[in-house]
């Protein structure tokens, strides 16, 4: 499982998102390497089809689904409507995305 933190460096959710990740893993008894990848200039976010810090990619899938256009792509601040910090992941979001990630890597 192939697990990518894409975050720009002053990026104030990078670091809780970060931890929560890393929680979502152990509670699910997951070993995976997270590769954090820090974005540092328009070229690079639109090279990397960057949604917004911060992204989390598995296996090259977005957990909150794929943007379009290239109104999506930059260094910006991602929100998700649906977390408590509304700049990290929702929790359930991770959950999902890591168990689905597993599933098909063990299918």
């Amino acid at each position: 499982m192939k697990i990518e933190l894409l975050y720009v460096p002053d990026c104030p959710h990078y670091p809780a998102a970060a931890k929560q990740l890393q929680a979502v893993l152990t509670a699910e008894g997951i070993h995976a390497e997270i590769q954090e990848v820090a974005v540092t200039g328009a070229s690079m976010a639109q090279a990397l089809q960057f949604r917004g810090s911060p992204t989390i990619r598995i296996d090259g899938r977005d957990i909150a689904g794929e943007s379009h256009g290239p109104e999506a792509v930059g260094l910006t601040c991602r929100l998700y409507p649906d977390s408590d910090e509304r700049g990290v992941p929702p929790l359930e979001m991770m959950r999902s995305a890591i168990r689905e990630a597993h599933r098909r890597e063990t299918q």
